[in-house]
């Protein structure tokens, strides 16, 4: 499987984030997700851990609700991410993930409950049931098929990361983790608005709808729907290159080879032969030979 994320990053970069999207088949280096890459385990657990301390005693000081909610939301950020750091290099047992979890997701409900007319607050719920549904997939055989629990977590996330719309209509960066939520739990047409809604306030939005559709092509390829992962490779096309990180295919390539093959689609299959040689794509001569066989067409 591969882990996407758009931009080479530290933690949190504030307008580009990365994510822990799972993809395809190879995982790419977990450690840049998380911080790790560039600090090792004791730094990055040990600032998690003055982030507990600090956001502890912001709760003690708070004057007001709002304070005091921003603090929880802190706190459940900081569990929440020490959590999956140490569930993902294998640090801790697996009882300790889900108490720091459960820590975290307590922090957040409160944090929710004393003001929920914020939107940072739904956010970081959203972003921890995110994380754990995500890096629930890690462990799945088969990414594109989500099971029940964890898609559990993503429609949590989901719900969370709508509420910060609603309470904040330009946030693009809660708009991607939508489009990145819903993705992951195979929702299709909502990811597909969220990353377009995202388009409109981000360019971002362009480059997520190429690596969506891409994926979606993957993922019906791999439950053998051709015409559906055809239709999607297409579509991805559309929206400029698909970042190799994040798809585990060259939709150009593989639109090809389903429509040679699968969909006997010659008239499209040469098209996406055109369109590549366009944008300066590789489609592998196996591939050309036989749609030419196929076809009985040279170009």
């Amino acid at each position: 499987m591969t882990i996407k994320g758009p931009m080479k990053e530290t933690l949190r970069p504030a307008n580009r984030p990365g994510s822990a999207l799972l993809r395809g088949l190879a995982v790419l280096c977990i450690l840049s997700l998380l911080g790790g890459c560039e600090m090792g385990p004791s730094m990055f657990l040990g600032a998690r851990d003055r982030e507990i301390s600090d956001s502890t005693q912001a709760v003690q000081s708070a004057r007001n609700d709002v304070e005091r909610a921003k603090a929880y939301s802190s706190r459940g950020t900081a569990y929440s991410e020490k959590a999956r750091y140490s569930r993902i290099l294998k640090l801790i047992p697996s009882e300790e993930y889900e108490r720091l979890f459960d820590l975290a997701m307590k922090d957040h409900n409160q944090a929710v409950a004393l003001n929920p007319s914020s939107a940072e607050v739904y956010f970081n719920r959203g972003q921890a049931n995110y994380d754990r549904g995500t890096l629930d997939l890690v462990y799945n055989k088969e990414p594109w098929l989500v099971d029940p629990t964890t898609k559990s977590w993503l429609d949590a996330a989901a719900s969370d990361f709508e509420k910060a719309i609603e309470k904040d209509p330009k946030n693009s960066l809660a708009l991607d983790r939508l489009g990145l939520a819903y993705e992951q739990a195979g929702e299709e047409d909502n990811a597909v608005r969220a990353y377009t809604q995202e388009l409109a306030l981000d360019p971002l939005g362009k480059q997520r709808l190429a690596d969506a559709y891409c994926f979606f092509g993957f993922r019906h390829q791999q439950q053998k729907e051709f015409a559906a992962a055809a239709a999607a490779y297409q579509k991805s096309t559309e929206f400029g290159v698909a970042d190799d990180k994040s798809c585990p295919y060259n939709p150009l390539e593989n639109g090809v080879a389903i429509y040679t093959t699968e969909t006997r689609e010659y008239d499209k299959a040469w098209e996406m032969v055109h369109q590549a040689q366009k944008v300066g794509r590789r489609i592998s001569p196996e591939v050309i030979e036989r749609l030419k066989k196929e076809s009985r067409r040279t170009n």
